[in-house]
């Protein structure tokens, strides 16, 4: 009979990938929705769960990642959007989005006025910052124990370069010139998947950018967004609550700079 260690890489494999999806769910609803866009808004036990999950698996900081974002969508592939195809090429931003990310985020002063609304507390200023590099790196130690050393930072390097590849990589680059569109908007997002699943219901980008109000991303009746599942059952615990998921806009209605973005250009 094989040992257990047989089974490792299996194992390694499906922790990743669960790990993985954990991570971008944070993203959609924690950034995304719920910070860039408000159209979710989480009680305060789910957030910080998100947010210590997100510290130990992306390093990212809520500030930054919702300015960038929100810059996007005041200027949807046109100069200042920082990380358009369009404008930088596709295989550019699909396989380098990271660096058109940190280069955006790189300008204190887009940060300043684009990441207003954010969370200034003891947990974003004492521990995400000051102790930027502790949450990621044990990760790595979890890993390590749980798979050995080799495994283990083989399982870390996919798990640091989910987010990386997924949201700055496929959303951003793919997002915009791959797939069909419901919604002929001026700029040239697609949705991807009419399943958006394994990106969180990102997947769905077009219909998001038609109406970036709505914490509801599918908008026909065979499209699935998995996080409106998740948000659901938060909602259902009284743990979330959303605005109305309301019939997709058109693609000129305004942005509030006072600290929450609601559309898109």
């Amino acid at each position: 009979m094989m040992g257990s260690a047989s089974f490792h890489p299996w194992l390694a494999l499906a922790y990743v990938a669960i790990t993985g999806h954990i991570t971008i769910t944070c993203v959609s609803l924690y950034l995304h929705r719920a910070m860039a866009h408000r159209s979710l808004t989480l009680h305060p036990l789910p957030a910080a769960c998100m947010r210590v999950w997100l510290w130990m698996f992306t390093g990212m900081y809520t500030k930054e990642w919702t300015a960038c974002h929100r810059k996007h969508h005041a200027f949807t592939d046109q100069e200042g959007d920082p990380h358009s195809p369009k404008n930088e090429g596709f295989w550019q931003v699909l396989l380098a989005g990271v660096i058109y990310y940190q280069r955006a985020v790189a300008d204190e002063a887009m940060v300043e006025k684009y990441g207003r609304g954010t969370p200034d507390d003891w947990l974003e200023r004492r521990v995400f910052r000051q102790l930027h590099l502790v949450g990621i790196f044990s990760v790595l130690l979890v890993d390590s124990l749980l798979f050995g050393s080799f495994l283990g930072l083989g399982a870390w390097a996919i798990q640091m370069a989910w987010t990386p590849l997924f949201a700055a990589g496929v959303i951003n680059g793919a997002g915009h010139a791959i797939g069909y569109r419901n919604f002929g908007l001026q700029d040239t997002s697609r949705n991807l998947l009419p399943w958006g699943v394994w990106i969180a219901g990102e997947e769905l980008h077009n219909n998001h950018h038609a109406n970036p109000a709505s914490p509801k991303f599918s908008v026909k009746w065979w499209e699935y967004d998995v996080s409106w599942t998740y948000i659901s059952v938060l909602k259902a615990m009284g743990l979330a609550s959303v605005i109305e998921a309301a019939t997709p806009a058109s693609a000129a209605v305004p942005i509030d700079l006072s600290g929450v973005v609601l559309a898109s250009r």
